[in-house]
C-alpha cells in the first residue's frame, strides 16, 4: 500500500488490512504463515526549517500482528514465532538531510526514516519491523543436535554413520589440562 503526499495533504489515511502470506518478501530469515493485520493510520507533518524551506514528513503509527516461521539455527527445521508490536515513526524525503559529509548524528537523527519519490510504501516499513521482532537466533527445541557437519542429515530424526573427525593435535594441551581439573567425569559427560 502506497501513502502518497497527495492523500495525506488532504486528511490523514487510516488502514486496517489483513495482507496474505506471500505478500512481503521476508528473505531467507523469516516466512509469514497467516495473514499480518495492520491497523493504524498516517499523517503528514510539516517541518520548517526557515521562512521558505518546508519539508513534508510522514508520520506513520500502527499495531501489527502475525505468525511466522525461522529456520532453527541448528537444523533449519522450521521454527513457529507468534509475532506483534506497535511503531511510531517518522519518515522524510530523500535527501531533505543532505549536508557535510563530515556531520555527525545525533539521537534524533537515528529515529528517522526516509522515503523515496510520491510517498511511502508500507509494506517496506512492515518487513522492517517484523523483522526487527524475531528473536536473533531460533531453536526448535533447547537440546536440538543440528545437522551432521558432513552428510548434512537432521541429527533430530535420523542417526548417520559419518566418522567423527580426528581431534587436532594443537588442542591435546588443552585436553591433558582438563582431565587434570576434573579427573573423574560424571557419568554421561566427557
Amino acid at each position: 500500500m502506497l501513502i502518497t503526499l497527495l492523500d495525506l495533504e488532504r486528511e490523514p489515511v487510516r488502514f486496517d488490512l489483513d495482507l496474505a502470506a506471500g505478500a512481503i518478501d521476508y528473505g531467507v530469515e523469516a516466512t509469514q504463515v497467516s495473514p499480518l493485520h495492520v491497523h493504524g493510520q498516517a499523517e503528514v507533518l510539516h517541518e520548517h526549517r526557515g521562512p521558505k524551506e518546508v519539508i513534508a514528513d510522514i508520520r506513520a503509527r500502527a499495531s501489527w500482528s502475525g505468525i511466522f516461521e525461522a529456520p532453527c539455527a541448528r537444523c533449519l527445521e522450521p521454527v513457529r514465532h507468534p509475532l506483534g508490536g506497535d511503531f511510531d515513526l517518522i519518515f522524510r524525503p530523500l535527501g531533505a538531510d543532505a549536508g557535510p559529509a563530515d556531520r555527525s548524528l545525533g539521537a534524533p537523527d537515528t529515529e528517522i526514516g526516509y522515503y523515496q519519490g510520491e510517498g511511502l510504501v508500507l509494506e517496506d516499513v512492515l518487513r522492517e519491523q517484523v523483522l526487527l521482532a524475531l528473536p536473533a537466533r531460533s531453536l526448535c527445541r533447547t537440546d536440538c543436535k543440528g545437522l551432521c557437519p558432513r552428510c548434512g542429515r537432521n541429527l533430530n530424526t535420523e542417526s548417520c554413520t559419518c566418522q567423527t573427525a580426528p581431534a587436532d593435535e594443537r588442542w591435546s594441551a588443552l585436553s591433558d589440562l582438563r582431565s587434570r581439573l576434573n579427573p573423574d567425569p560424571p557419568a554421561g559427560k566427557d
